[in-house]
């Protein structure tokens, strides 16, 4: 999307963000983060909230109340606290990230989101774009979504369901209370976060956001890998910038500010926080640990490696386990994509190890990582060698391949950028329609279609898809693409502007450790990856549990923030309506 003199130009009017300009700090009292020390605080393990009942040794549905609270928190040693929003069992326990929820397949569990937030925001937002704005102007929106759920959609968090404190106010979509999750999925890693329309973006950098993660014991038991709590632990990553009075900063001058006063494509902050501390440390053991890596930054791609060479072992991408694991140096994920990894600390020749991080931002083609975005967090490495009970087998779980003979339809899905008359985006659209336009998927419960998405704009877009799992077949270069980009302005119609002719040139790798099932992907510029978006239960190829045809339906979009439909949802939102 920017070429280099338009990120440069775009780093100066967020006031040097990078610290490149150093005046900047002091006039906006912002905190440099070369003067905060690295690895002082001890990385978090977040609070752990059982989404089931154990009654005469059998496990129950629950019902949790989880409340959204505003509190203050202390992200790094030497920064004063800072005012967040908070997800928690109460004001008290609520955290940044907020408790990790532990569901068991096949067992029910409802959680009524409760709205305690303030009457108003502790962050500047934009009203000029498409936002929920409650009718007395008070209260702060609210939705939550369960990311990688497979769920009724009524559960989903559709971005017209928000409701305000104590749900005096609702919007157009709001229909229960409390949520229904029967977690009759496939075992894996899933995430919860706001989904309010035009304010996610605000309400995640606030703190809305936490790990859920449904077990199988009877599955995955047998695979021997670590666990327990000091063996397997989520991570949640994410960026921030902080003024020096501890507060959250967000620029709140647009780069279009004559059409969107204060809203900004992307977000980029300078300190990097894992499980709500600033580069933390953790003291590990010379055997097997795992990681469940969950990207939550507005736009920042993280390329993790270890400084001392030590490897991932992945197990698992998204919510889904890999048939066998994948060894890797680095790991590339995009916002809102996870990594389910094993690392075998006894290999290490050091003691210690740092994660670090090499990507671009915006990626693939910014700016190159600092001292302070390119550090993640520091673990130390006891010295002692240990029995280590802890495997990781040849084979973990397989689910079937994907069956092009299922494949009921094909789609061509189109990524359009729009910008000002200075060449600065403000808005992007697929297939050429808005947010509010009718449903434009209409796929079938139960079977397969092939999704051509075409990424004719200059960034990187981790696409999420709402109850479909997919696998990524091939990623394919356009040839002549400022042809085909004239002819699909004219258009809008990739058979007509002859996507055959065009998607002839090379061809990108899907690495092997993302060539299982899917529910993001990372959608390279000037690119047609194809997809096979699979809507049935994968683990068991039945139908779902629930009607998914219901009302509201579900949605895709981009997980990054590049539309004036800010954060990390919702960019560029279109329905998908399940036909039975």
């Amino acid at each position: 999307m920017f070429s280099l003199g338009r990120i440069m130009l775009f780093h100066l009017i967020c006031l040097a963000l990078l610290g490149e300009l150093s005046t900047s700090w002091a006039e906006d009292r912002l905190v440099n983060p070369s003067q905060l020390e690295m690895f002082v605080d001890e990385l978090p393990d977040m609070p752990k909230i059982q989404g089931f009942d154990v009654v005469n040794g059998y496990p129950k549905s629950k019902s949790l109340t989880i409340g959204m609270f505003m509190k203050k928190w202390k992200f790094h040693r030497d920064l004063p606290p800072t005012p967040v929003f908070a997800y928690g069992a109460s004001w008290s326990t609520a955290t940044v990230p907020g408790p990790t929820i532990e569901a068991l397949h096949g067992i029910d569990t409802y959680v009524k989101w409760q709205n305690h937030l303030p009457p108003k925001h502790i962050l500047p937002w934009d009203p000029t774009i498409p936002t929920a704005v409650p009718a007395t102007k008070k209260g702060v929106p609210t939705v939550v979504h369960l990311h990688g759920g497979i769920h009724e959609p009524a559960s989903d968090g559709n971005s017209n369901s928000w409701f305000t404190a104590g749900f005096k106010e609702k919007g157009p979509t709001w229909a229960n209370e409390t949520y229904h999750y029967n977690n009759n999925q496939q075992p894996g890693n899933l995430w919860y976060h706001d989904h309010a329309m035009g304010l996610t973006r605000v309400n995640l950098l606030a703190g809305l956001i936490g790990a859920y993660v449904l077990r199988h014991p009877d599955v995955e038991g047998p695979l021997k890998l670590p666990h327990g709590d000091e063996f397997d632990r989520p991570l949640l990553v994410f960026d921030r910038s902080f003024r020096t009075d501890g507060s959250i900063y967000m620029n709140s001058t647009g780069n279009n500010p004559s059409i969107h006063p204060q809203w900004q494509p992307e977000y980029f902050g300078d300190i990097i926080i894992v499980n709500g501390k600033a580069w933390p440390k953790m003291m590990v053991r010379r055997r097997k640990y795992r990681f469940r890596i969950i990207n939550a930054s507005n736009a920042r791609f993280f390329r993790f490696f270890f400084t001392n060479g030590l490897e991932f072992i992945h197990v698992a991408a998204d919510s889904t386990y890999l048939g066998e694991p994948v060894v890797t140096n680095e790991t590339l994920l995009a916002p809102s994509e996870i990594a389910d990894v094993v690392v075998d600390f006894s290999k290490s020749e050091t003691d210690d190890a740092i994660l670090a991080n090499d990507a671009p931002y915006p990626y693939p083609s910014g700016d190159p990582v600092n001292e302070s975005n390119g550090r993640v967090m520091k673990f130390i490495i006891q010295k002692n060698q240990e029995v280590d009970a802890w495997r990781v087998p040849n084979i973990l779980i397989k689910y079937p391949s994907p069956d092009l003979s299922s494949v009921r339809e094909t789609r061509y899905i189109a990524m359009y950028e729009y910008t000002s008359d200075i060449g600065e985006p403000t808005h992007l659209y697929i297939n050429g329609k808005p947010y509010e336009a009718p449903a434009t998927e209409t796929p079938k419960a139960g079977t397969s279609e092939i999704w051509n998405v075409i990424n004719l704009t200059e960034d990187n877009h981790p696409l999420h898809i709402h109850l479909g799992l997919f696998s990524v077949l091939d990623q394919t270069e356009l040839v002549n693409e400022e042809e085909f980009k004239g002819c699909m302005s004219k258009e809008n119609d990739a058979i007509k502007c002859h996507i055959s002719k065009h998607a002839r040139g090379k061809k990108v790798e899907v690495p092997a450790h993302e060539k299982g099932w899917k529910n993001v992907y990372k959608m390279t510029p000037g690119f047609v990856t194809k997809i096979l978006v699979r809507f049935s239960y994968i683990h068991s190829n039945s139908s779902y549990s629930f009607d998914p045809t219901a009302h509201p339906g579900y949605v895709y979009h981009c997980h990054v923030s590049i539309s004036p439909l800010p954060f990390i949802l919702f960019i560029f939102k279109h329905g998908i309506d399940i036909i039975k």
